[in-house]
C-alpha cells in the first residue's frame, strides 16, 4: 500500500497518548475515553466512536489561509505545534435494528499509527459481519482504505453507500488534474476498496438529501470533494450530525473558519459549507461527529468572542463504557 495521500506535505508521527486541546477555542475536558472506543446513547440509538488512529499534519504547510502568516500566527497564540496531531475517527450507528459504520478508517494505507477502527469495532462489541451498511461520507483513502483487505472485503454482509457524485467523481481518472497531487492516489485506493463490493453487487450510491436509513439522512456538504456528505442521526428528539471532513486543524479553523486545506477540491464550496454548517450546529444545539477531531470526536459548537468554541462530550471511565 501507499502513503502519497499525504506524500506533498504529511509526516506520519506514533504518539503514546491522544493529543491535547490547543486552541483557546477549545473548551478542555478530560481525556479518559478508551484508546479503541467511545460509546454513548443518542435517543434509542446508541453511537460508538471508533479510533482509527492518530496522523501528525503539517498545518503551516497544508492550510490555506487568507493573509500570508496567518496560521503560524494563530498556532503560536493558541501555543500549538506547527505539526498537529490529527484523529482520525470513524462512527457506528447501532439503531438496533441495524448497525451502521460511517466510513471504515484507513487500513494499511497510512503506516502503524493509523489503522486501528476494525480493532476499535471488535473492542466495542462488534464483528465486522455484524455491519449491515458503511455510509461513506467521501472517498479519500483514510476513510474508506479500511473496507477491503488484499481484494477481499472485511465487511462481508454490508452494503456500501456513498454519494453519487462522489462515486462518479474518484472512479473516473478524467478528473485527476483537477486534484490536489497530495489526494491524487485517492483513484486508485478508491477503485481498489471498493472493487470486491462492486463485484458482489454491494455498492449502492444515493442522491444528495436522501433518507437513507430510519433516523439518518445524508446531508450535502459539498467542496472537500465533489459529493463530500455528512449523515443526520435523529431518534428520540435527539440529533447528531456525522459531518465527516468539514474541518481538519481545530485550533485554526475553530479561530477563523474560513482557512481551508489544500486537500479541498474547491477551498470557496468547502468553506462555505462549513460556515454554513458550523452557524447551523449552534443555532440549533445539535451534537457534531467529526472525522478529525480530538477523539471521540463528538461535542457541540457555539460562537465564541473571536471565532467559535468547541466543547467535546464528557467521557466516562472506560469502565464505564
Amino acid at each position: 500500500m501507499t502513503v502519497r495521500f499525504l506524500k506533498c506535505a504529511a509526516v506520519i508521527a506514533s504518539l503514546a497518548v491522544p493529543p491535547v486541546a490547543y486552541a483557546q477555542n477549545v473548551a478542555s475536558a478530560p481525556v479518559t475515553a478508551p484508546a479503541d472506543f467511545y460509546k454513548m446513547k443518542l435517543g434509542s440509538f446508541t453511537i460508538v466512536a471508533l479510533s482509527d488512529g492518530i496522523i501528525s499534519l503539517p498545518a503551516d504547510q497544508l492550510l490555506v489561509e487568507r493573509t500570508p502568516g496567518e496560521v503560524k500566527a494563530i498556532l503560536a497564540a493558541a501555543n500549538a505545534p506547527t505539526l498537529e496531531p490529527t484523529s482520525v475517527n470513524a462512527y457506528l450507528i447501532d439503531t438496533g435494528a441495524r448497525r451502521i459504520l460511517v466510513d471504515s478508517g484507513s487500513g494499511s494505507y497510512f503506516g502503524p499509527t493509523l489503522g486501528r477502527a476494525i480493532t476499535a469495532l471488535k473492542a466495542a462489541g462488534y464483528k465486522p459481519e455484524d455491519i449491515d451498511e458503511v455510509l461513506i461520507t467521501h472517498l479519500h483513502p483514510d476513510h474508506v482504505g479500511g473496507l477491503s483487505v488484499d481484494g477481499a472485503r472485511v465487511f462481508p454482509n454490508a452494503t456500501i453507500r456513498m454519494a453519487q457524485p462522489e462515486q462518479d467523481f474518484w472512479l473516473d481518472k478524467a478528473n485527476l488534474a483537477k486534484v490536489d497531487a497530495s489526494v491524487q492516489s485517492s483513484f486508485d485506493a478508491a477503485a481498489a476498496s471498493l472493487a470486491p463490493y462492486s463485484a458482489a453487487g454491494r455498492v449502492k450510491p444515493f442522491q444528495p438529501g436522501e433518507t437513507i436509513d430510519a433516523g439518518v439522512t445524508a446531508v450535502s456538504l459539498p467542496g472537500h470533494t465533489a459529493g463530500h456528505t455528512g449523515y443526520r442521526v435523529e431518534s428520540g428528539g435527539k440529533t447528531l450530525l456525522i459531518w465527516g471532513d468539514v474541518m481538519h486543524v481545530a485550533v485554526v479553523q475553530l479561530k477563523d473558519p474560513a482557512v481551508t486545506i489544500k486537500f479541498d477540491l474547491s477551498q470557496a464550496e468547502a468553506s462555505r459549507s462549513r460556515a454554513t454548517i458550523m452557524a447551523d450546529a449552534a443555532k440549533r444545539h445539535y451534537l457534531v461527529a467529526a472525522a478529525h477531531l480530538q477523539f471521540p470526536g463528538i461535542g457541540t459548537l457555539n460562537k465564541a468572542a473571536q471565532g467559535w468554541q468547541w466543547t467535546p462530550v464528557p467521557t466516562p471511565p472506560a469502565s464505564a463504557q
